[in-house]
């Protein structure tokens, strides 16, 4: 339930109350195999409706604030949703890392007035829960300090090109390519675990081997130490206006390029051809090979068709050289007794895909995250009286408690 308040300018944006709920990911493993996030998350946006407006954002085809700020421009601010935040989590004993954010950059412009990003990163910090952030812009000082006060907090950078004509063909803001080489090294002398996403990468247009080549040592010498990695799929609402946007800028002729390459189409999406992607991600595993930097796929499927129905198998089991798709092992954190602060669960590396695929107990104890699934707040509510139980069973057995 949203309430508009009132529209603003300055950028233009609108602000609203929301009482909406921390999530997993969308999709779980089961029943269609359309997972690749190896570890569970809680994902935030504060803003729907993003300022740099990259053509290509999947985000375009949602329905909502989202096809509101697609007709007027007009961004949704969450206002004082840093509080809403904070009282979800002061009712949980079980929580993962927290995503900023999903779908909306969390350093667009408008985050400057209001600031919410940071707020909602303190909220984290302050319970020793670990926080992510992704962006396409300049990640502001306080943000940092905060990321570096928790030992599993970190940070991924999108870099699609070091063509900075391109760059802003591909998007309306953002930070330039040299202020986002200035974010890694920010980072990286905070001693920040810093991934760096080409994501996506555009064929013909981004894809040659030379260009990412020089744009993967340009983002490791500036201290990443992760890279991760896509290509262009295109949600089929989409299809005519991205088309048309890169016959604006290349021809006729790299659209009919572009028409005969995406002919996959999984989950209301187009895919380019399998063969193409398997070399595209191949040459760019090697090149990570070379620089020495591990490297993951983000949401790269191939169909396969078993008795006649469709499943999907993710393709990080052929191209992922690190455990976990984003380069770091971020457990499950739970929060003890009456303690503000939640604690990672040792023996737990937070790969749940990891665990689904085994037969062993999840190092988390919590038997239902194994089977990776797409969780809602209501999930996390009921572990975490499982937790509370626990305890409770265990105080009875020390103290002889009836």
């Amino acid at each position: 339930m949203t309430e508009v308040i009132e529209i603003k300018k300055a950028p233009l944006h609108r602000t609203v109350q929301s009482k909406k709920e921390l999530h997993g990911w969308w999709s779980g493993i089961e029943p269609y195999g359309m997972r690749e996030c190896t570890s569970e998350r809680l994902l935030i946006n504060p803003y729907n409706g993003c300022e740099h407006d990259c053509f290509f954002c999947y985000a375009h085809a949602f329905p909502g604030h989202f096809a509101h700020f697609r007709k007027t421009g007009v961004i949704t601010v969450f206002k004082d949703f840093d509080n809403v935040v904070e009282a979800q989590l002061n009712k949980l004993r079980v929580a993962s890392c927290g995503y900023l954010s999903p779908v909306t950059d969390p350093f667009q412009p408008i985050n400057e007035k209001y600031q919410l990003t940071e707020k909602i990163i303190a909220v984290f910090v302050r319970r020793n829960i670990p926080v992510e952030v992704v962006t396409k812009g300049v990640i502001s000082e306080e943000a940092i300090r905060l990321l570096a006060k928790q030992e599993h907090s970190f940070a991924q950078l999108s870099i699609l090109t070091l063509d900075e004509t391109k760059r802003e063909w591909m998007m309306n803001g953002g930070a330039s390519t040299e202020e986002l080489l200035r974010n890694i090294e920010r980072l990286s002398n905070e001693d920040i675990f810093t991934v760096c996403r080409v994501d996506p990468v555009l064929p013909y247009i981004t894809s040659d081997e030379q260009e990412l080549e020089e744009l993967i040592v340009k983002v490791v010498d500036a201290g990443a130490s992760h890279l991760i990695t896509s290509c262009l799929d295109i949600p089929k609402a989409m299809e005519r206006g991205i088309y048309a946007k890169i016959e604006s800028k290349y021809g006729k002729e790299m659209r009919r390029k572009y028409e005969r390459l995406y002919v996959e189409e999984m989950s209301g999406r187009k895919h380019a051809r399998i063969e193409y992607r398997r070399k595209l991600f191949g040459m760019i595993k090697e090149i990570c090979k070379r620089k020495e930097v591990p490297m993951g796929l983000c949401m790269e499927f191939e169909k396969v068709i078993e008795a006649g129905n469709a499943r999907f198998s993710g393709l990080n089991q052929e191209f992922m050289t690190s455990r976990n798709c984003e380069g770091i092992n971020i457990p499950i954190y739970v929060r003890r007794g009456s303690d503000d602060e939640f604690s990672p669960v040792e023996g737990c590396d937070g790969n749940c895909l990891a665990c689904y695929r085994s037969s062993g107990k999840p190092g988390c104890g919590i038997e239902e995250l194994k089977t990776a699934g797409a969780w809602k707040l209501r999930d996390y509510k009921t572990w975490s009286k499982a937790v509370e139980e626990t305890e409770q069973t265990t105080l009875t057995s020390i103290f002889n408690i009836e």
